[in-house]
């Protein structure tokens, strides 16, 4: 039985590689900042995000009380006010 390759040149590898990847690696969700243990207090808590640019958004990963939180003002380049209703601890994706 003859072998069959499964090896592309190089040329048409990096071709099809960059293809395919290049898409995920420009989604502006995965260019973010993890920010874990930030400490809510009941009322609004400014953070430094660290992205160097302006947010576009944010996902709270992990909630350690029953709280509702929310974007009280508006994003700046260093910074992300949140309001929460009680005191919480919680871990932040920032994008």
């Amino acid at each position: 039985m003859p072998q069959i390759s499964h090896h592309l040149n190089w040329p048409d590898a990096s071709t099809k590689w960059s293809a395919a990847i290049n898409p995920v690696l420009a989604n502006i969700l995965l260019q973010g900042n993890a920010i874990n243990g930030v400490k809510l207090i009941n009322g609004a808590t400014v953070i430094n995000h660290g992205l160097g640019r302006m947010p576009i958004g944010f996902i709270i990963t992990d909630l350690n009380a029953n709280s509702t939180i929310y974007r009280s003002q508006p994003f700046t380049t260093t910074t992300l006010t949140l309001t929460s209703s009680a005191a919480a601890t919680v871990n932040i994706w920032i994008f």
